[in-house]
């Protein structure tokens, strides 16, 4: 199970590990796994910390197409150093590390450019699609280039740490919306990006943060993040209040986290002319546009795609404390509770937000 063919000193002698394998769709086991190799320019980290993001629940099922069996699934993580590459400087074993879900290869024009996230070889952690696969951190161990690991402060703990990947892709979003400080913004959606969305809006400088969502439940939760005005409606009703709460304008800014026609739709409507939809939710492949909307009142439609560098940002705001995420944490689990909670998780439960797996003892 390497994800490297080069091999490199290191501390850790060949043997198994303890991994959590997807080895047929819809059924997770704890399985004994090859000890990933280290190449010159990687790292092995110990897992201590694993999150389990929706990515994964609709890879469990294969709906996703981008899980095939077997495969260890798992790209939000964090833990400490095991053992180093031969070409790796800056980091000794011990150290608290976590690690972007992307693998870029810095050598196309896209990485040359800073777009980091639209690599030509871009590979992610815990991914097999057909043209790789990469095994990912529902294990003990997990091998990663340097390039993508970053230094953990003390300040944040391994949980907290593992949610670091979602808050880079909230941060992204924000970022490529152009939002410049002082706009009114609507997040369509309160599950976990729509969550750390809000956050990220009010951290770039968002004067007012709407946040919209047909469950009343999860706007409880934006509240409690500071929503400014949390709305439980959708379609008509939904712009009728935004228009209220506008003086009839609409928004500056709408980040559209779910990824339906319907609620693509609302946020077309929910913004005012020359106003910009920053699109990252993404479950249908395919969406029914009201294109005469777009064209007609001059509105953006911004996509946005995982993150380019905002893992620095985000470390930041979660150690600084202007990012909240423990909120959103509803368990750490051993990793041998992974099958159960990935039912739990795919039947849909309420009330269940981030998960977070870790192999050591509990």
């Amino acid at each position: 199970m390497s994800n490297s063919a080069d091999s490199a000193n290191t501390a850790i002698p060949a043997k198994t590990m303890k991994s959590l394998l997807l080895s047929e769709y819809n059924h997770l086991e704890i399985a004994d796994t090859p000890m990933p190799s280290v190449g010159p320019d990687e790292v092995m980290v110990r897992v201590e910390a694993c999150g389990i993001c929706g990515s994964d629940v609709h890879g469990y099922d294969g709906t996703s197409g981008r899980r095939i069996p077997p495969i260890v699934m798992g790209h939000e993580a964090a833990g400490t150093v095991a053992a180093l590459g031969s070409e790796v400087r800056g980091y000794a074993e011990g150290d608290r590390v976590t690690f972007d879900s992307t693998v870029y290869c810095g050598q196309c024009a896209y990485c040359r450019s800073g777009d980091v996230n639209l690599c030509d070889n871009r590979q992610v952690i815990g991914v097999s699609c057909g043209d790789y696969r990469r095994h990912g951190a529902f294990a003990e161990f997990v091998v990663v280039p340097q390039r993508i690991l970053y230094p953990l402060p003390a300040a944040i703990s391994f949980a907290e740490a593992a949610m670091l990947e979602a808050v880079s892709v909230a941060l992204h979003a924000v970022r490529v919306s152009g939002a410049r400080g002082g706009e009114t913004a609507l997040v369509l959606g309160s599950g976990m990006i729509g969550l750390l969305t809000q956050q990220a809006a009010r951290a770039a400088g968002c004067a007012r943060v709407f946040v919209a969502d047909i469950d009343a439940t999860r706007l409880e939760l934006a509240a409690k993040a500071g929503a400014d005005k949390t709305l439980h409606a959708s379609g008509a009703e939904l712009l009728e209040q935004i228009l209220a709460l506008t003086g009839g304008r609409g928004v500056d800014l709408v980040f559209e986290a779910v990824g339906r026609s319907e609620t693509v739709s609302s946020a077309i409507d929910c913004t005012r002319k020359g106003g910009t939809v920053t699109l990252i939710g993404n479950i249908q492949p395919e969406i029914t546009l009201p294109l005469q909307k777009v064209v007609s009142r001059q509105i953006r439609l911004q996509g946005s795609c995982a993150s380019a560098g905002e893992y620095p940002q985000a470390i930041e705001l979660i150690a600084s404390g202007k990012i909240v995420v423990g909120p959103l944490i509803t368990a750490i689990a051993a990793l041998e509770e992974g099958p159960r909670w990935f039912a739990r998780l795919h039947a849909r439960e309420p009330n269940l937000m981030k998960i977070i797996l870790t192999p050591r003892a509990q």
